[in-house]
């Protein structure tokens, strides 16, 4: 009874605002008001939902739809070679408590992918927290991202309560819609294989450790060294290529070298690598 759909009206924006708020629990300084969301979709971008239909219980039978999730991104302009090519800077993606773990994420990241190609827009960009396990996951493992740069304190001081007042450091999602590797990751086949050559692991702990007060140093001292082992796997021209989990849980992300470009890259922009 999920449908995945571009929000319309005002209404359907403020819902996107309150899930926002629901999610990450923003002060109003940090807050996208709903007119960002309404311009977001009127100049390009994507205001993108998951609506659940409910019957109306009193014998009419009268269904309404209720937004669960929401995915935004707004447009960007990349220029390359002396080429200058739009992209999607997918900046929020929220799945309402009580609808997660049931594949809406990747359902929205999907509907963001077919209305970008739809549109003749080939590439998506997003940033996501390097500690976020489930995040990492979806984005690399199920969608078939690379990440090749990392990006300290992005954001700087944030009043979000999943960030557990550490430093906002990202790395950038990279996503080539059409390439091969993403279509065969979709298809639910395997990418091209490449040698990994380090990894770096992040311990399935990571959330209680940010969310206490009393281990929140730990978490800061995982969040700094493995900023170091991106920066220098980054420095030496090793992306980001695959995401896995332990017997543990813990979550362990796989950096090789770009040995098949093909597979990432579209085929033009191979040749000019």
């Amino acid at each position: 009874m999920i449908r995945i759909r571009l929000c319309d009206g005002l209404n359907e924006y403020d819902a996107c605002v309150q899930l926002q708020i629901e999610t990450w629990g923003y002060d109003e300084s940090e807050l996208i008001p709903r007119k960002t969301f309404l311009l977001a979709q009127k100049i390009g971008g994507q205001v993108i939902g998951a609506f659940e239909r409910q019957i109306s219980t009193d014998g009419v039978g009268k269904s309404t739809e209720i937004l669960v999730g929401f995915a935004m991104s707004l447009p960007g302009i990349r220029t390359e070679r002396g080429r200058a090519e739009p992209y999607l800077h997918s900046h929020m993606l929220a799945v309402r408590e009580g609808f997660r773990n049931r594949g809406l994420g990747a359902q929205l990241k999907r509907y963001q992918r077919d209305d970008a190609l739809a549109r003749g827009i080939r590439r998506i960009e997003w940033t996501f927290d390097p500690l976020e396990i489930k995040n990492a996951f979806l984005n690399i493992h199920r969608l078939g991202v690379i990440a090749r740069t990392y990006r300290p304190d992005f954001y700087g001081v944030s009043s979000s309560r999943l960030q557990g007042g550490l430093p906002t450091d990202r790395l950038l999602a990279e996503w080539e819609l059409d390439s091969p590797r993403v279509r065969a990751i979709l298809d639910g086949g395997p990418a091209a294989v490449n040698a990994i050559e380090a990894r770096i692991l992040v311990p399935a702990s990571i959330y209680q450790w940010k969310a206490s007060h009393a281990d929140r140093e730990r978490a800061l001292a995982v969040q700094m060294e493995n900023r170091r082992k991106f920066q220098q796997a980054f420095s030496q021209g090793l992306v980001v290529l695959g995401f896995s989990l332990d017997a543990e849980g813990n979550g362990v992300f796989e950096l090789g070298s770009l040995t098949r470009p093909d597979e990432v890259f579209h085929t033009e922009d191979r040749e000019n690598l």
